[in-house]
């Protein structure tokens, strides 16, 4: 399970290697460099690493129980997860964090919620799941919990 996270950032990885090789070989080693920074950068974004570290589900939940905050279900390569992560700027942290490619429960508590389908991000707010919720409706739930 841990390489299927990481499939979309060495697929990017590999693609700019090969591009990056004809400029490289035919003398333009600005634009093989480029190329080669371009694909690492898409890379890093489609991988878990702009995440906060992921917990498994049950703790995520129990942690979610005592705090109040939302549970975010998120899978690497996601560009709405990317997207609901980069918007919440700061506060990303104070969500807790859940990879539905690490933790097979939380991939069915995902399912749970969305007919059968791994639809992410998907918000879990005090036992009621929100698919793709908006940037300001995840904050406002973060300042209810404090």
């Amino acid at each position: 399970m841990t390489l299927r996270r990481w499939t979309l950032s060495l697929l990017f990885l590999l693609c700019g290697s090969a591009l990056a090789a004809g400029p490289l070989l035919l003398g333009r080693p600005g634009t093989g460099a480029g190329l080669l920074l371009a694909f690492a950068v898409l890379a890093a974004l489609h991988s878990p690493l702009p995440f906060p570290a992921p917990l498994d589900a049950h703790e995520a939940q129990r942690r979610s129980a005592a705090d109040g905050r939302p549970v975010v279900f998120w899978r690497p390569g996601c560009k709405y997860c990317l997207r609901l992560r980069f918007r919440l700027g700061r506060d990303a942290a104070r969500v807790h964090w859940v990879d539905i490619w690490r933790d097979p429960r939380a991939a069915a508590v995902v399912r749970a919620a969305n007919g059968g389908d791994e639809t992410v991000p998907t918000v879990v707010v005090a036992g009621r799941a929100h698919t793709n919720p908006s940037v300001e409706w995840v904050r406002g739930q973060l300042s209810r919990a404090e």
